[in-house]
């Protein structure tokens, strides 16, 4: 029986082991691998302390801190969370069930699907989601960025210099932050946009080679010749083994108060898996180091003479 359980590997998860770890609590940390949506990130000039670094750079710092502790790390995939009877938790990964006294969940979010003919069929054939990890495979390649948000944005001029070409396809417009469009606007090379299109299609034979789009005003079909798609429309988050144990908002984002409390006692989620109103690194890492002071206060009230 543990004392706590955090289930995820990125800022929130790994922040909440470093301070679990500093507090002597006897912790779990289980996590498919380190890093979490950082991991897809080039550009982070917002995080204190470092003017300018890459999202994996700052990972690797992450990593190398909470290896410092003697915190015992499982490389599983979390299946199910259960609340047992008796006020403790169940946590089953790869088929196995670990115990403990509180959780922390801090498995954040993953790229959202387009959901289209083609898409599954070509993903790591020319259909990515993480232009920071793959951009360099399309080297003077014809490719589509899709979205209109930050990330597409960002994808977009992260590969521009990269490309032959860059498409930029959107359903309604640019929603980014005006420093981002104003970077977009500036390219050397800018990119061809394609706004008020909806994407249908990917095809091709072996790999990608057409993206379908459809104009939502005229309904008018048109067909690009590319080689590579990279989808950013957003992410949604990993709480499906939560189901049934906690309360979501209609973004299946877990409710949690102002200390990461959810509705059960002893559960806690911190990061972008919660319904936090701004995602970033900053505010993830806070929410785990919160959690794991919570958590730990919530163990101290409830033991004897405590």
């Amino acid at each position: 029986m543990y004392e706590l359980i955090i289930i995820g590997g990125g800022p929130a998860g790994m922040t909440a082991a470093v301070y679990a770890a500093r507090k002597r609590m006897n912790a779990l940390l289980i996590t498919k691998e380190f890093g979490g949506q950082p991991m897809w990130t080039m550009d982070i000039e917002n995080y204190m302390g470092y003017q300018f670094v890459t999202g994996p750079e700052l990972m690797e710092k992450f990593d190398e801190q909470v290896r410092k502790f003697p915190i015992e790390i499982k490389y599983e995939e979390v299946t199910k969370l259960a609340a047992n009877d008796d006020g403790t938790f169940s946590v089953t990964g790869d088929g196995e069930e670990y115990r403990a006294q509180t959780v922390i969940v801090a498995s954040g979010k993953r790229p959202r699907r387009l959901a289209v003919p083609g898409e599954a069929e070509f993903t790591g054939r020319g259909v990515s989601y993480c232009a920071t990890c793959d951009g360099p495979l399309y080297a003077g390649k014809t490719v589509a960025v899709i979205g209109g948000g930050n990330s597409a944005l960002q994808a977009a001029i992260e590969i521009s210099p990269i490309a032959e070409k860059v498409y930029l396809i959107s359903i309604a417009g640019y929603n980014a932050d005006p420093i981002i469009i104003e970077k977009l606007k500036e390219l050397k090379r800018p990119v061809v946009e394609f706004m008020g299109y909806t994407t249908t299609a990917i095809t091709g034979s072996q790999a990608v080679e057409k993206l379908v789009l459809v104009s939502n005003d005229t309904r008018e079909q048109t067909e690009l010749d590319v080689q590579g798609i990279f989808v950013e429309i957003g992410l949604e988050p990993n709480t499906e083994y939560c189901e049934g144990v906690v309360d979501f908002n209609k973004y299946r984002e877990i409710n949690t108060d102002c200390r990461t409390r959810t509705k059960l006692p002893g559960l806690f989620a911190a990061g972008d898996v919660t319904n936090g109103p701004d995602k970033q690194i900053v505010i993830a890492a806070g929410d785990g180091a919160k959690a794991a002071l919570v958590a730990y206060e919530f163990l101290l009230h409830k033991r004897p003479n405590a």
